[in-house]
């Protein structure tokens, strides 16, 4: 992520009393979201505050035998592969099943899924039983879910000759889902269309967390309806707070990013 969205609208602040109406107009909308993840152990703490500071409401359970009974108590699914294991597959799966059942957003992140065999074993395992609303993922782990080949190294995005933007609308149409690749510019596509965001800064990639921060972020964003402009408008404004939070240096950066997202006018449900 790294200006202007792709298909060129304006994007502006919302005063405190605009959202407040926005917010009581659609009463299917849960006013403080809760969303299950079942994500990866080195980011789980930076993840459950990023959402508390948007407004949401994490639930961090990865237990195979209460995940069914966790996604009744939600509103989103966030499922992270970074640190998989049999284990949190067979926790994945079953929540995944759950979710689509109750039909709440759910929100694959791929993590690496080009890096090894079981991981892209892994998530496409998951997304045959979770079938995702959105997969949220780099260009490496696009191209490894749609067997492009692609030079990549560990969970990195790497290089290839395929565009983003072709690369999302491929996914895309492969799952029947909506895909967001995240990079310098990010692509968000349901198969047809493919929106743009600019926002955001390179050293964000420098900071571990971000990107799956930012798939739990969309799932809550998802509460609100999963159309392509409101997955553009989260990504723009979670760079946009990115943007603010490298002012503060790599060592200040996660804190700082939180200080942004709290601020209501940035990112707040």
């Amino acid at each position: 992520m790294s200006g202007t969205s792709g298909n060129k609208r304006g994007l502006r602040r919302l005063g405190m009393s605009e959202m407040r109406c926005r917010a009581m107009s659609n009463n299917k909308q849960p006013t403080t979201p809760i969303v299950h993840c079942i994500t990866n152990y080195v980011v789980a703490n930076f993840v459950a505050n990023g959402l508390v500071a948007i407004g949401a409401s994490p639930i961090m359970g990865d237990e195979e035998r209460e995940v069914e009974d966790l996604v009744q108590l939600a509103d989103a699914l966030s499922l992270n592969l970074g640190t998989v294991s049999e284990r949190t597959v067979r926790s994945m799966k079953l929540a995944g099943e759950a979710a689509v059942k109750k039909g709440i957003p759910r929100v694959l992140d791929p993590v690496g899924a080009g890096a090894t065999a079981y991981r892209l074993e892994a998530a496409n395992a998951v997304i045959a039983r979770a079938r995702p609303t959105l997969i949220r993922c780099n260009a490496g782990e696009a191209a490894a879910l749609l067997g492009v080949e692609w030079k990549g190294r560990g969970v990195d995005a790497g290089t290839g000759e395929v565009d983003g933007a072709t690369l999302a609308k491929a996914l895309a149409s492969k799952y029947a889902t909506t895909v967001v690749i995240s990079g310098a510019v990010d692509y968000i596509s349901d198969g047809k269309t493919v929106l743009t965001n600019l926002t955001g800064h390179p050293d964000m990639t420098r900071v571990v967390g971000t990107g799956c921060l930012l798939s739990s972020l969309l799932a809550a964003w998802l509460t609100k309806d999963t159309s392509l402009e409101t997955i553009q408008d989260g990504m723009f404004r979670y760079g946009r707070a990115g943007e603010r939070a490298v002012q503060s240096g790599i060592g200040g950066f996660s804190n700082a990013l939180l200080e942004a997202l709290i601020d209501e006018e940035v990112y707040t449900l």
